[in-house]
């Protein structure tokens, strides 16, 4: 029974999970005493890489084209400039800020009065305004829906600090959604916790329905299963195929649903927690985000110790990039194999984003950008800010 629930969800793929084995057992209502000992191998899956990567130097240089295009006629001067805590964080020095306006040509103009910005990155950055202003409810929606998903429904600004690029949110965030939206939410200081938090006002019943429930089109929602793809060359030993056909077939339970009465230790409360990190993605615009930015988030979301090896447990579902210096979780099904996201999951902003990569890979030709690899600005092949932390470049 359990099979061809599965079946029905998954309709027509193939795949190994495609014929039901034999034996296979009812999961009822049943949870396992404990955890199955599985442990999946990392393999390099060099499109989703590629996705990654192309955001390299990106953030760093949005930071600072959303600090200029704030000033009167889109220019600040040099010392305005370097006065800002999150440029010194940024870049370290004045030298190292100006080294990297000037390699950003295609985006900056420098000189001695100051730095503006240039046509074509004033362009992208009205049509990113009109799209941010064109999409509001969505973000709006997402932002509700992420509070939906914690245990308090509220989260510290700190967090969402660390999310904000990954959700879209304009760097007035504060001012232009939180005190706009005053029906859905409230910023408000705990006494004794010297943190702000944003604290959701109003449950939504029609916004607490998960993605793939969503995909169920209506149909049975007790046994779904993950959408999975592995990276080519991605070998699985038997006992582990038969783990995760049960392990997919066992009981879903919705993020946004109280999961108090699941044991921790049982395989129905990992497919929970897989369930709450497949829709916390969702709500991303890029369908990814850094794995250190829900580290913080672990009592928050109802989760148990080292709740982040559910990424390298289910590799079909998770992809963990390791490039850029960091470890970023990618939904492979918001990819579909390859290095550009599906249309159906497709949000404008990123495809404002990809313009302005393209424009930042256009001022660096690749002879060039390797052979200053290792110089003054070598560390941002393994990350985006030099001098700082980027979750400070909010600030």
């Amino acid at each position: 029974m359990a099979w061809r629930c599965l079946r029905a969800v998954t309709g027509k793929r193939r795949g190994w999970w495609g014929a039901a084995p034999s034996g296979t057992p009812l999961f009822a209502a049943e949870q396992r005493a404990t955890l199955v000992n599985v442990k999946l191998k990392w393999v390099k899956d060099r499109a989703l890489d590629d996705a990654v990567s192309r955001e390299r130097h990106l953030r760093a240089a949005h930071h600072l084209l959303d600090l200029v295009s704030s000033r009167p006629g889109h220019r600040i001067s040099r010392s305005d400039l370097l006065a800002e805590r999150s440029v010194q964080r940024l870049c370290g020095s004045a030298h190292s800020a100006f080294e990297f306006l000037g390699r950003c040509h295609t985006l900056f103009a420098v000189s001695r009065g100051g730095v503006s910005l240039t046509g074509a990155a004033l362009d992208l950055r009205r049509r990113e305004v009109d799209c941010l202003c064109a999409t509001e409810h969505d973000l709006v929606a997402r932002l509700r829906r992420l509070l939906m998903l914690t245990l308090p429904r509220s989260l510290p600004l700190h967090t969402i600090d660390l999310l904000r690029w990954d959700l879209g949110l304009p760097s007035d965030y504060e001012a232009s959604i939180f005190r706009r939206y005053p029906e859905h939410f409230a910023l408000e200081q705990p006494e004794g916790d010297e943190r702000v938090w944003l604290r959701l006002l109003s449950w939504d019943d029609v916004l607490a329905v998960s993605e793939l429930e969503k995909s169920a089109d209506g149909g049975d929602t007790t046994c779904l299963p993950f959408p999975v793809s592995f990276t080519r060359g991605f070998g699985l030993r038997s006992k582990c195929m038969d783990w995760l056909r049960e392990w997919q077939a066992l009981p879903y339970t919705s993020p946004y649903a109280d999961a108090s009465h699941l044991d921790r230790r049982t395989d129905v409360s990992e497919k929970r927690n897989v369930g709450v990190f497949h829709e916390l993605l969702h709500l991303t615009v890029a369908k990814r985000t850094e794995r250190q930015n829900v580290s913080n988030m672990r009592k928050l979301l109802g989760m148990p110790q080292k709740f982040t090896k559910v990424f390298e447990r289910h590799p079909g579902i998770f992809y963990l990039s390791r490039v850029l210096g960091t470890q970023t979780v990618v939904l492979r099904e918001a990819y579909g194999g390859g290095s550009q996201l599906l249309e159906k999951h497709g949000h404008p902003l990123v495809a404002i984003r990809e313009e302005y990569s393209t424009l930042l890979r256009a001022a660096l030709p690749p002879r060039t950008r390797r052979r200053k690899r290792h110089g003054a600005f070598g560390k941002e092949d393994e990350g985006c800010v030099v001098g700082g932390d980027e979750s400070e470049l909010s600030e």
